[in-house]
């Protein structure tokens, strides 16, 4: 029968009805992703004049910028969505109905390694994790943001405008209202509980349980959210709490490697999919990072967009229990 759930990190809710999979139509699976064209792709290594003048690079036998060599590279977003130099909007006669402000910040293309492939799970775990550690490196470097969000979106279907895999970051000067929600469930949990932390303790009841853990290793866990929204979704948490994912320690990107390449085997093909880092804002109290993957399978329809409610027709018990499979 189908269920409601609340996700305990965002209080979304979700409802879950596998019955509906087996609907004309309801089958999931991921057809392979066009090839990448290495001519056409300004990402590729000896394209270095196609981009803006990089930001920052990983060199290891050094070179001058804007050349070969590189392992992983940073450079501005040709189409920014933030600017440092935005300017302010002519202020409107009420402004309790119409208010604006500039869109200042920055806005930056991580790309993750030279090799024209579409899926970070085409790269070798060394690659990935060299990858992270630049995500991580550039959030630091944005330190004074409000918040800094770090995403990547695989294949058009789930937004990406060029195929050869990158990361994107947002330094914003205001914190979203989804990350301000977290935060604030964080804090009322710790109240609650004398001091508990919201994540960690989540993560450990799950371990317990077992039921939606995919994979565990040295410092971190890959499990099914319990509310999850979309299928196959997924979650990795580091073992020891952490409030800021751009702190010292594990990036967890073994545990990342293996998820994306649980997804391919299951589905047929890397899977159209957004993924982000969950960081703590520079004011909260209480938090920890975390990584959000979620699979495009299926459409945002009218209940998602107009009421906020997710429709999940694959029970992320379920999707654990496949995905540990293969």
């Amino acid at each position: 029968m189908p269920e409601l759930r609340i996700d305990p990190l965002t209080g979304q809710r979700a409802v879950l009805a596998g019955a509906r999979a087996s609907r004309p139509g309801g089958e999931l699976s991921a057809p392979p992703a066009p090839e990448l064209d290495p001519l056409s792709d300004p990402f590729a290594e000896g394209h270095e004049d196609r981009t803006p003048p990089e930001l920052y690079a990983v060199r290891p036998n050094g070179g001058a910028p804007n050349t070969p060599g590189w392992r992983v590279r940073v450079v501005p977003n040709l189409y920014p969505a933030l600017s440092p130099d935005s300017e302010q909007p002519a202020p409107h006669a009420n402004p309790d109905l119409f208010w604006s402000a500039p869109a200042r910040g920055a806005h930056e293309v991580i790309v993750s390694a030279p090799d024209p492939v579409t899926s970070l799970s085409a790269l070798t775990v060394e690659q990935v994790a060299a990858a992270m550690d630049v995500w991580r490196e550039r959030m630091r470097f944005h330190a004074g943001a409000a918040y800094v969000h770090v995403i990547v979106n695989e294949r058009r279907e789930a937004g990406a405008s060029l195929p050869h895999t990158h990361a994107q970051l947002y330094a914003l000067d205001f914190v979203p209202a989804a990350v301000a929600r977290e935060r604030e469930r964080f804090g009322a949990y710790a109240t609650r509980t004398m001091g508990g932390n919201l994540l960690a303790d989540l993560v450990q009841e799950e371990v317990r349980q077992r039921e939606r853990i995919v994979a565990i290793d040295e410092h971190t866990v890959l499990m099914a959210p319990y509310g999850a929204r979309v299928p196959f979704q997924l979650l990795i948490a580091p073992r020891t709490p952490r409030m800021r994912f751009e702190d010292d320690g594990p990036t967890g990107a073994a545990m990342l490697h293996d998820a994306l390449g649980r997804l391919a085997r299951r589905l047929g093909a890397n899977p159209p999919l957004n993924l982000w880092v969950r960081t703590a804002p520079r004011d909260a109290e209480h938090f920890c990072w975390r990584i959000d993957v979620l699979p495009r399978l299926t459409h945002l329809a009218g209940l998602e967009l107009g009421a906020g409610v997710h429709l999940n027709i694959v029970a992320p018990e379920r999707a654990a229990a496949e995905l540990r499979e293969v």
